[in-house]
């Protein structure tokens, strides 16, 4: 019989919890089950296996990150968009690297993969941070993949300890902010 409370959906909250301390690369279906205090065997009533928490962990975390961006922005157009939604994917990378990682890494099964609209959601929220600069339709892909990219590399590098330079990182992070800015208003 299944725990009491215990379902796909919670295993992968724990799942994602356990990947944020330890690392996706260190998860392990030994270790949800432990956190959960249940044997390892009945974690497979919930999921398949761990491609499977990893998959689940992957679309909790896109969903989490586009309505975090969501959020962030509302209400902001131009460069306060801009900002806001960088700071919004940085401290979710920072805060949730585990899950970050697992939404970076996961690929769609199929057409009905819960990944595929958990994803459009982050860039839905990018396109929406990007809407003040009015960028030629033609451009706007160019600008999100840009936009993912630096903010990406950024918050990944801070999240692995990788900026080591004795110079303040939230500077460096508004003097990147307000470059990007700069490109993107001469973009149009």
């Amino acid at each position: 019989m299944p725990r009491a409370g215990l379902g796909p959906a919670s295993v992968a909250e724990v799942g994602a919890a356990v990947a944020d301390e330890v690392g996706l690369d260190r998860l392990s279906m030994g270790l949800v089950a432990e956190r959960l205090g249940v044997k390892t065997p009945s974690l497979y009533k919930h999921v398949d296996g761990l491609a499977d928490l990893t998959h689940r962990i992957a679309v909790l975390a896109m969903t989490e990150l586009g309505d975090a961006i969501r959020d962030a922005i509302q209400g902001r157009a131009g460069i306060d968009a801009l900002d806001a939604a960088a700071r919004a994917m940085r401290m979710f990378v920072t805060t949730y690297p585990g899950r970050y990682a697992a939404g970076n890494a996961a690929r769609p099964a199929g057409p009905a993969d819960p990944l595929i609209p958990a994803a459009d959601r982050v860039l839905g929220s990018l396109s929406a941070a990007l809407r003040g600069y009015r960028l030629d339709p033609a451009q706007e892909i160019h600008a999100l993949r840009m936009l993912r990219s630096t903010l990406h590399g950024f918050a990944s590098l801070e999240a692995a300890g990788g900026f080591m330079i004795d110079v303040d990182v939230d500077e460096s992070f508004a003097w990147m902010i307000a470059l990007v800015d700069q490109g993107l208003r001469t973009a149009t």
